[in-house]
């Protein structure tokens, strides 16, 4: 019954030392971004500039649009910026 615990109790710092090294993703934010859209302006988290799948909206016409239609202008965006 000890040997599970030992191990166990090895692993524990091991883990913590890798999950301290994935960073958030507040940690990688940019300066947020506005796009012009067809209905209206819509503000942009964007992320790591390699990769757009955490970009999204933090503001947008609510009454002219649905967060999934905001966010796609965002990773749309992210996707533009991506290819330059």
């Amino acid at each position: 019954m000890k040997t599970p615990l030992i191990k166990t109790a090895g692993l524990l710092p091991v883990l913590a030392m890798l999950t301290a090294c994935i960073p958030t993703p507040e940690e990688l934010e940019t300066t947020p971004v506005k796009v012009q859209t067809p209905k209206g302006v819509v503000t942009c988290q964007l992320y790591r500039p390699d990769r757009i799948s955490w970009d999204r909206a933090i503001d947008f016409p609510a009454t002219k649009m649905s967060v999934p239609e905001a966010d796609a202008y965002c990773k749309q965006e992210g996707q533009r910026r991506l290819n330059r």
